[in-house]
């Protein structure tokens, strides 16, 4: 039985509520993590607990134990004219900021002819989350 401080081994699927995949496990080798040590989102890592080897589990995440809500300062609105002419601006397209120390991922939310309007926030924050779960091993 998974406790806090168990590296895990977990097959999955996540789907937003609409039903759209967003990331899965299939085809490649399962997530391996510890328990309870923060590497996966909260939901997921509580959502394990408890688990024996070869159980199969559905799991229902909230926005606040995943990735959290939309973060509004974390929009920028930029004037068109200060992004240069050959990059491609396409809502749902990404850029990357920098600030001097690292690049920062950003989704393109809105373009109008005069502003560009990008998002810095996690691609699923305000999302609730929905993960098919499989423990496949404990160590």
């Amino acid at each position: 039985m998974v406790k806090s401080g168990n590296t895990v081994s977990v097959h999955y699927k996540g789907t937003l509520n609409d039903g759209t995949v967003f990331d899965s496990s299939e085809g490649r080798e399962p997530l391996q993590f510890e328990a309870g040590s923060g590497m996966v989102i909260k939901g997921f890592d509580e959502g394990i607990l408890g688990m024996q080897v070869g159980e199969k589990k559905n799991i229902h995440i909230a926005v606040e134990d995943a990735y959290g809500p939309v973060n509004e300062q974390m929009l920028f609105k930029f004037d068109r004219s200060e992004i240069p002419g050959d990059i491609p601006l396409e809502v749902g397209g990404t850029l990357n900021m920098h600030n001097g120390e690292q690049a920062i991922p950003v989704i393109i939310r809105e373009v109008t002819e005069s502003a560009v309007l990008m998002d810095a926030n996690h691609p699923l924050a305000g999302q609730e989350l929905n993960f098919e779960l499989e423990l496949v091993a404990i160590s």
